[in-house]
């Protein structure tokens, strides 16, 4: 009975994702996900550590610090089994952010993995001939929706400066499962078998998804990737310069030009991609320093909702106040309010971060944060801010995270996505290509004929939600990390996990494990169910309109350091996760 409520958990959190997040997106709604409500605490751990979202990616991870690796070593690892195992969420053909803590000199860096755009990409990239935008689905099943993936060169990057071990080394565990098969899981098999998921018409999909006898994989079922293995081993003996010349990045080329409303991604695009580093984004907070990655990431705006929500009582509330949870949603519309103006690629537009982040400019915002929801509220007009449109992004969760800690004290914080379930839909090498550029804003302007941060420009990374965080204690070293898949709704998820932990003093599974709210303009969602309906009918009470039967897909894993050295890990029990040390 406990594994077939799992397995409908899982697959009513797929379908949470499937429906793409924005001002006008659809709640989703289903019956009570029973198994998040009853989250077994994940044991304390000394050592080497991981989190993510597939328990292979896990053990691929462990296998490389069991062996000397570092953080930075088991991270590509834990990714190239995800791409594989969980390739709904992320993989070789996406983008990620990456936070990393260096525990010798205590500095965190955060790299941009993010995807850009083709230079030959202009505004007009998802209009149709009469100058409307296209169709949603329309954009994510075309050529056009792929930018020019940046997770391998991110890790590339990041693996050459503090990794430990040989690169060749670090693909073994995800071309074994490759080669042999791994056990398709229910929470794959849910989007293999959803009607509800675009990509699945898309031929590359149904091929790939398909057995011999002409059904699809079902739980259980044995799934083989032998061009992923080929992929691998090529990246494995060439570098990452496998995946953005040669033969692989020609058959990513002439995949997207083949495809409905072709892309103008030219061999150029792929071989000029260069990710970003620098410091990370870091401000003090409590007694804390919290960080996070630079824009186009989003991070400033937990940021910016933890400093306001300092100006509240929350932290002498508890789960169990409705009126903590209305503090919770009134301060995320209101970082969503200033997040949807202004956050950008800030090599095109200019993000005002200093002034978003201003303790002053906090503190009048923190001024409209009540204990019960008013009207949605208007952005504000913090200091250095350009005339820029409201966005109006549609931002899709096929997203994942995970966090990996090495025996010497580094951290990996990192989320990685190929933007939708299965991304475009367009496979080469084994692999998805992500539909990442749907992330910008479809209209250039906004009504007001203001131009829109987020719009189409080529050569430009389009916004991004995922924030993967790492917090310093007082005295600056590596205190816990955390992050989240989900659309727009990670900046959400990781607020309410954040509060858990730091203000209602939770362990950090039951921080995880908290039902989720995401209160956006006029928008509220919420895991009702596992609120009760008492807390529901308190909360509707009050303005924060959560309805019955509605549910929300976060894929939450992180980790603290407890006094005496102690970890402790953290995963999602909505999704099919471990936390795991050596």
């Amino acid at each position: 009975m406990r594994r077939l409520a799992l397995i409908s958990l899982l697959a009513l959190s797929a379908c949470a994702q499937l429906a793409p997040r924005g001002p006008d997106a659809a709640v989703m709604t289903g019956p009570k996900p029973a198994a998040a409500a009853a989250a077994t605490p994940v044991a304390p751990l000394s050592g080497g550590f991981v989190a993510a979202a597939n328990p292979l990616a896990v053990e691929a991870g462990l296998r490389v610090l069991r062996d000397g690796g570092g953080a930075v070593d088991a991270a590509v690892a834990v990714q190239a089994v995800l791409s594989l195992v969980e390739p709904q969420s992320s993989g070789l053909g996406g983008g990620a952010f990456l936070t990393y803590y260096d525990a010798k000199t205590g500095k965190v860096t955060a790299y941009d993995g993010r995807e850009k755009a083709p230079a030959g990409a202009g505004p007009d990239l998802f209009l149709d001939a009469a100058g409307k935008p296209l169709p949603f689905v329309t954009a994510l099943l075309s050529g056009r929706s792929a930018g020019v993936p940046g997770a391998v060169a991110m890790l590339a990057q990041a693996q050459k400066e503090h990794g430990t071990a040989a690169w060749s080394t670090l693909f073994s565990d995800a071309q074994t499962l490759a080669t042999d098969g791994f056990a398709v899981s229910p929470r794959l098999a849910g989007m293999i078998n959803s009607p509800r998921v675009p990509q699945n018409v898309a031929p590359d999909v149904k091929t790939y998804f398909t057995k011999p006898d002409g059904q699809l994989y079902q739980a259980g079922d044995t799934l083989k990737n032998p061009a992923y293995a080929a992929t691998l081993k090529r990246l494995a003996a060439e570098g990452p310069s496998a995946l953005y010349e040669g033969p692989i990045a020609q058959a990513i080329v002439d995949k997207l030009r083949a495809a409905p409303l072709s892309s103008s991604m030219s061999l150029s695009d792929l071989k000029t991609y260069r990710p970003r580093s620098a410091d990370a984004l870091c401000r003090p907070w409590k007694v804390y320093t919290v960080c996070v990655p630079n824009p186009s990431s989003s991070g400033l705006a937990v940021i910016q909702a933890l400093m306001m929500l300092e100006h509240t009582d929350i932290g002498a509330r508890g789960p169990k106040d409705p009126v903590a949870w209305t503090l919770l949603a009134e301060a995320e519309r209101v970082m969503y309010a200033d997040r949807d103006r202004y956050v950008g690629d800030p090599s095109f537009v200019t993000v005002p971060v200093e002034g978003l982040l201003d303790p002053a400019y906090v503190a009048q915002r923190a001024k409209l944060i009540q204990d019960t929801a008013g009207p949605a509220p208007a952005f504000g007009h913090p200091k250095g801010a350009p005339r820029v449109g409201v966005d109006a992004t549609r931002e899709p969760g096929g997203t994942t995270h995970f966090v990996v800690r090495d025996a010497a004290g580094d951290v990996v914080s990192m989320t990685t996505t190929v933007e939708s379930i299965f991304g475009s839909g367009h496979m080469v090498g084994g692999f998805f290509l992500n539909n990442q550029l749907t992330d910008f804003s479809f209209s250039p302007t906004e009504k007001d004929g203001a131009p829109a941060a987020n719009a189409v420009a080529g050569g430009k990374r389009p916004r991004s939600s995922m924030a993967p965080l790492i917090v310093l204690d007082d005295k600056g070293k590596f205190l816990a990390a955390v992050g989240s898949p989900g659309g727009n709704a990670i900046l959400s998820y990781n607020l309410k996990a954040m509060v858990g932990l730091f203000y209602w003093n939770l362990s950090l599974q039951e921080a995880i494990a908290l039902p989720n709210i995401v209160a956006r303009g006029d928008n509220f969602s919420g895991d009702a169910e596992m609120f009760g309906p008492e807390m529901v009918a308190a909360l509707n009470a009050r303005g924060v309109m959560v309805k019955t039967g509605q549910y929300e897909g976060s894929g939450l894993h992180g980790v603290i350091m407890r006094p005496g050295g102690v970890l402790e890990g953290g995963a999602d029990p909505r999704r099919e996760g471990v936390a795991k040390g050596l």
